[in-house]
């Protein structure tokens, strides 16, 4: 009996030795969109939805974060509608809100931040109940969870009764800039110029992947399961085919955000209350030197930075 447990014992030993093994080789991604439905593109393409159809047919999980006054912002109403019922709807898609307007919750405080929250559930809730899904998460605009600790508690407390998860990520590559410099160089007709700022923003994104890999492995002695933040817009319309290319080709999985969340990182509690949106990596650690210190280490991006504030100047 005594020789029979032990084998048992030793089998269980060996099994989660495999099971844990398998789980730090594995290296996997989760896309994450925000600021969903970009209907002014939508209108600009001929009602076409690129990134949605872009995404469909890579046939890869993501995830939308919604801000419903997008709908509102041309004068195609009943197609932009239609626009974000697609996003909803897709099998594909998982669904988050983003705010009605995308306020900074450190300038408008709880109240107004709060009733922006409901606002931007009222098409998305009507969407997501008609094809039987759910809307769970939450992602604050511009990553900024509150000037300290005392808002950070305040919209937690109401995002738990409300029943969302708040969204974190652990990677972003600034496409919002890298989009602004694109487009500007479309609208000019300067397409080699366009081309050479999109090769730049995959190189960059996948740059950035690389480093936020080797932090989480620094820290977790194991590849964790990234979440990336990116943008509804024209740059991730024309190159996220390439940046999930690049991704496979660097061994990287792309999995669901529901399946990102399994990893215990995602557990940690998050310690950084100020207003600035991190990375979550950044946000777990346990002092502002540690982080500075990574910081400084990221891929630089001041040429990107550099060109978008010159552009934004004119």
């Amino acid at each position: 009996m005594i020789h029979f447990k032990f084998k048992l014992f030793i089998t269980g030993i060996l099994m989660l030795f495999v099971y844990q093994l398998s789980f730090s080789q594995e290296k996997s991604i989760s896309i994450t969109i925000d600021d969903v439905p970009n209907t002014s593109k939508y209108q600009k393409d001929g009602f076409t939805p690129v990134l949605l159809n872009v995404l469909d047919s890579l046939n890869v999980p993501f995830t939308i974060f919604i801000n419903e006054e997008k709908v509102y912002k041309t004068d195609s109403l009943v197609k932009n509608k239609q626009l974000l019922e697609a996003w909803i709807k897709n099998d594909l898609a998982l669904i988050g809100n983003h705010t009605y307007s995308h306020p900074r919750y450190s300038d408008i405080g709880l109240g107004r931040f709060v009733q922006d929250i409901e606002k931007g559930e009222t098409l998305t809730k009507e969407y997501v109940s008609k094809h039987h899904k759910e809307l769970n998460y939450f992602r604050f605009p511009f990553n900024d969870l509150g000037n300290d600790s005392l808002q950070h508690v305040s919209i937690q407390n109401v995002l738990s009764r409300k029943g969302y998860i708040i969204a974190p990520f652990t990677v972003e590559s600034s496409d919002w800039m890298f989009d602004f410099v694109y487009q500007y160089y479309l609208n000019k007709g300067q397409l080699r110029e366009a081309r050479k700022i999109g090769e730049q923003y995959v190189d960059k994104t996948i740059e950035l992947v690389r480093f936020y890999d080797s932090l989480a492995n620094k820290i977790y002695h194991r590849p964790v399961k990234h979440i990336y933040l990116c943008h509804d817009n024209a740059i991730n319309a024309d190159y996220m085919a390439k940046i999930v290319y690049r991704l496979e080709h660097e061994k990287y999985k792309v999995i669901s955000f529901e399946e990102a969340l399994t990893d215990p990182i995602y557990k940690q509690a998050d310690i950084y209350h100020k207003k600035w949106g991190i990375s979550w990596l950044y946000r777990w650690m346990d002092t502002q030197k540690e982080r500075v210190k990574w910081m400084r280490k990221e891929p630089d991006l001041s040429e990107i930075q550099q060109l978008y504030e010159q552009l934004t100047k004119n």
